[in-house]
């Protein structure tokens, strides 16, 4: 931290206007956020300053491969293949962490906060992993770490339930926090498109990676839901307490099934309390087609929250891609620079219980499943009998078809998983039975 401010030209960003204090930052990343974000401090500088009295100045960036153009208004003297020596320079004062994973970004985001230098992250798989040490460090150094970005993008997220919120008694979090998959749904449900040509369609416009297992089978999106369990229960939930299922099994007639009852079928993040305990679960559900989240399109994101007091309110916006994330890093560079200027001390993140993760067994949900049946009388009486015997109550049944094409779709008032599950066994070797489809969870009035 250095006051007055150094002139323009000795480290890259072009506003040198005259301010209270220099934050210099060491950025680790300089992909498509990082890059986004040198980009932004650049443009920006000038604003913050006037509004902050705060100069942000990029001094250091730390990337795999110097020889690279990279398209940001630095000098290459500032590049380093030596993450460490980003991390260990005295000219820095912030450090910024975009390089993602768990290793090397966890002991160089733990020898940043040792050193009391303020780390901001957009690393949702560190936080997931290894968030409980970081804020513990970061507490007792006195410095802020702040991760506004490993959740929805530019979506203002975590800071609203740590701040905003935090007077509130939040009941329950639902959002699709992944791009990618909402993409692929919203192609499926509108165009009739397959899962794979849907997928490849989000890999041509750059929303899927090559390898998109991350995004499709629910890690990305898992990783994402412990973070907002945390913060919005005060619970200690890691990446392993997460249930997890992907969208790789749904199908057009899964979704158009959905469509016939009102629904539409997006991949959820859930974290609620239940009792005394916490579930937080990713997997497809059927959404009311009247529900704001089920209006949310292609790669949007949004989390919608419900709580005592403020009821219900949804966050809406861009959840991926190098500008919004970036701006999201920004904001929280902002309020560490702040606090880094004045001698405030970091914003603690408090003390996260141990409360008990609910087994998705005893997770309540309400269900939908389509199942064939033999076409004769009392064969509604004898299968509501099973489900009777389970203490599944059914909510709505359907029935399409007549002799041999004849099909069942029902759906369940709120009942533990373990129950339906145990329903779905015995219809399964019952002689009413043809087959049972695919089981999809239901977002209503209950759950």
């Amino acid at each position: 931290m250095t006051t007055p401010n150094p002139t323009a030209s000795d480290i890259g960003p072009t506003d040198a206007r005259q301010t209270d204090t220099t934050i210099r930052l060491g950025v680790l990343g300089c992909g498509h956020v990082g890059g986004a974000l040198i980009r932004l401090v650049d443009a920006h500088a000038g604003v913050i300053a006037q509004r902050t009295g705060v100069q942000l100045v990029v001094t250091r960036v730390g990337v795999r491969d110097t020889s690279r153009d990279r398209d940001v208004p630095v000098a290459a003297s500032v590049f380093t293949d030596d993450a460490a020596s980003v991390v260990d320079s005295d000219d820095v004062d912030l450090v910024v962490e975009l390089i993602g994973g768990t290793d090397p970004a966890q002991s160089l985001v733990v020898a940043a906060l040792d050193a009391h230098k303020p780390v901001v992250t957009a690393n949702k798989e560190l936080i997931a992993h290894a968030g409980v040490e970081l804020f513990d460090r970061a507490a007792a150094s006195g410095v802020d770490f702040l991760f506004e970005a490993s959740v929805g993008g530019g979506i203002p997220l975590i800071r609203p339930l740590r701040e905003s919120v935090a007077g509130d008694r939040i009941r329950r979090v639902l959002g699709i926090v992944n791009g990618t998959t909402n993409y692929i749904l919203t192609r499926m449900s509108e165009s009739g498109a397959g899962f794979d040509e849907a997928l490849a369609e989000a890999q041509a416009l750059g929303y899927a990676e090559a390898d998109p297992t991350a995004d499709i089978e629910g890690f990305d999106a898992a990783a994402k839901a412990a973070i907002v369990a945390s913060i919005a229960f005060g619970a200690l939930v890691t990446l392993g307490d997460v249930h997890r299922e992907g969208i790789t099994d749904i199908t057009i007639d899964d979704i158009d099934a959905a469509r016939k009852l009102g629904y539409v079928v997006k991949l959820l993040a859930i974290a609620d309390e239940q009792g005394d305990d916490v579930a937080v679960r990713v997997h497809p559900a059927m959404v009311p087609d009247d529900h704001p989240l089920a209006a949310v399109r292609e790669s949007f994101n949004a989390v919608f929250i419900e709580g005592d007091a403020v009821g219900e309110l949804m966050l809406y916006g861009r959840g991926a891609g190098g500008g919004p994330t970036a701006s999201a890093v920004l904001g929280d560079i902002v309020d560490a620079a702040r606090n880094l200027a004045g001698g405030h001390p970091g914003a603690a993140m408090g003390t996260l219980a141990s409360r008990r993760i609910r087994p998705i067994g005893d997770v309540e949900s309400q269900f939908y499943v389509p199942m064939e049946v033999i076409d004769r009388p009392g064969v509604l009486a004898a299968i509501a009998g099973v489900f009777g015997r389970h203490g599944v109550s059914i909510k709505l049944m359907q029935q399409h078809g007549l002799g041999d094409e004849a099909q069942l779709n029902l759906v369940t008032h709120p009942a533990a998983e373990s129950d339906f599950t145990a329903t779905l066994d015995e219809l399964r070797g019952h002689e009413a039975v043809k087959s049972v489809g695919r089981m999809l969870r239901v977002i209503g009035d209950d759950t």
